[in-house]
């Protein structure tokens, strides 16, 4: 099969032929259709967080089952499904208290992965390794896909939508009448802020360096839009809110500034919560006598505390209903040939989510 193989951080990827493992005891083999560009590859293909080379990345996928291993039950060849990184046992402490995206069990695919060039191994990266024509994952990390759901639209609901809406509605359980700011409007924010509307928000506040992204925030139901550059940007958010600040401030991006610019937005009792991971060795500071002094909350969220086999089905009824925008999350489609373009575009931060398209 073709795959774009990273070989060395920071430069471009390349097409290469790569084999792929049969599937194992509780695995399915997918014939990838659709792998969206997260920032999350991004960090990993410039090294942001070390690993080993060389690696296949991508894990934001949705495609048809090719072939399944001994005891998979609920996928036959043929299906459509979401294919996403959350990889989960259903047994170990953390995932009997409902947080899949815990689990602490290691899986076979966690010590070998199935991806060769000859006698080459290549690291599966993000349990996924979908920036390839296939992508062996275990039975735990996919989910059916609606016949009426494309596979574009469908890779999305893989890790963008979900952990941007589901930090909203999983992590911090935003309810009726909160206030709400996201700092960064990309595919994770821009979900952040629809989750908030939903949700039931009375104000949303998207917070972003891109004039454009801002205006666009306020048709996935921002009641407000703030240049994040600017030198009184906490002080709009306090406008916005009666003076209080954010009863949840949202960082959806990676960056020190970002994360340290919450708390001047933040509401006595409130929340922050970071979304956005940036790269390894990067420290914050807080001054923890006003954490204390306003009962103030700090929660992490990973890949939006979701639990896929119902989330993902949830937010498919959504975009049936039209309540949640999938289809506008889009900026292009590229096949596997223009990978590169297709990340040099996210780089630069003036799109939201390109999608790499297998025939």
């Amino acid at each position: 099969m073709k795959a774009a193989v990273c070989r060395t951080f920071g430069a471009p990827l390349s097409i290469e032929d790569v084999s792929i493992a049969a599937p194992g005891e509780g695995e399915v083999r997918i014939d990838i259709k659709a792998c969206a560009i997260c920032h999350s590859d991004l960090t990993y293909i410039d090294g942001g967080w070390g690993g080993d080379l060389p690696a296949v990345f991508g894990h934001e996928a949705a495609g048809i089952v090719e072939s399944v291993g001994a005891g998979v039950q609920d996928f036959k060849a043929g299906d459509r499904v979401v294919v996403t990184l959350i990889r989960s046992c259903g047994t170990c402490h953390c995932c009997a208290q409902g947080a899949q995206v815990a689990c602490e069990t290691s899986f076979p695919l966690d010590a070998q992965s199935p991806l060769s060039i000859g006698s080459e191994t290549l690291m599966h990266g993000l349990r996924t390794g979908a920036f390839a024509q296939q992508a062996l994952v275990h039975q735990s990390q996919i989910v059916k896909l609606d016949d009426d759901v494309g596979f574009d639209v469908g890779s999305l609901l893989a890790c963008g939508v979900i952990t941007g809406f589901g930090a909203v509605a999983n992590t911090a359980a935003v309810h009726v009448g909160s206030t709400v700011a996201v700092i960064g409007l990309g595919g994770v924010g821009m979900n952040c802020v629809q989750g908030a509307a939903i949700a039931g928000a009375s104000t949303v506040i998207g917070l972003d360096i891109a004039a454009d992204k801002m205006v666009l925030a306020k048709d996935f139901g921002a009641t407000h839009a703030v240049d994040a550059n600017a030198a009184d940007a906490a002080e709009q958010v306090r406008a916005a809110t009666k003076g209080r600040g954010a009863d949840y401030v949202f960082i959806s991006v990676g960056l020190k500034r970002a994360i340290e610019s919450a708390p001047a937005m933040l509401a006595p009792t409130g929340s922050m919560v970071i979304v956005g991971m940036p790269p390894t060795g990067v420290l914050t500071e807080f001054d923890p006598g006003d954490l204390a002094s306003y009962s103030q909350k700090i929660l992490g969220s990973k890949m939006g505390s979701s639990r896929i086999r119902v989330d993902i089905p949830y937010l498919m009824s959504l975009y049936r209903d039209g309540r949640l925008k999938l289809d506008e999350l889009i900026s292009g489609r590229y096949p596997l040939e223009q990978i590169n373009e297709a990340v040099a575009g996210v780089k630069r931060g003036d799109v939201m989510r390109n999608v790499v398209m297998f025939e």
